[in-house]
Order: C-alpha cells, then structure tokens, then sequence
C-alpha cells in the first residue's frame, strides 16, 4: 500500500500534476464553452435593449417612444 518511501501513489508529487491538470481543463473549458461563444457573436442592439426595458416596466411607453425616436434619428445621421 505505501510505496517510494512511505508515499502513497507516488508521492504528494502526482497529486500536484492531478491538481495543475484538471485545472488547466476547467481553464480550457471557460473559455472555449458553447455558451461564451455564443454570447460574443450576439451582441443586443439599442433597439432591442430598449424592448426589453419596456417589457420589464423599467421605462415607460412614453419614454418607449421617445428614446425610439432618438434612436431612429441618429441611425439615419450615418
């Protein structure tokens, strides 16, 4: 059962390379995950930030149509 001079496995040694390697795996899985990729590729447009904000009841619809016109005014400037 203890090998290598009382170690178990190896040593405290192979439980660092076990640590440092799932480690690097969950790195590697943050960054490229499906659902990190997805969210960079779509990005909300002012337009439809604006809806959302109506729907939550964070603006009003007088605001709504306000900010609406803005929007469209300034979408035509370019």
């Amino acid at each position: 059962m203890f090998f290598d001079h009382g170690y178990f496995m190896g040593g405290m040694h192979t439980f660092w390379w076990l640590f440092w390697l799932i480690l690097m795996i969950a790195v590697v899985y943050a960054v490229w995950s499906p659902q990190r990729r997805s969210r960079r590729s779509e990005r909300e447009s002012p337009h439809d930030l604006l809806q959302r904000r109506l729907a939550k009841g964070e603006i009003t619809p007088e605001a709504y149509e306000q900010a609406k016109a803005l929007l469209d005014r300034d979408a035509g400037k370019h």
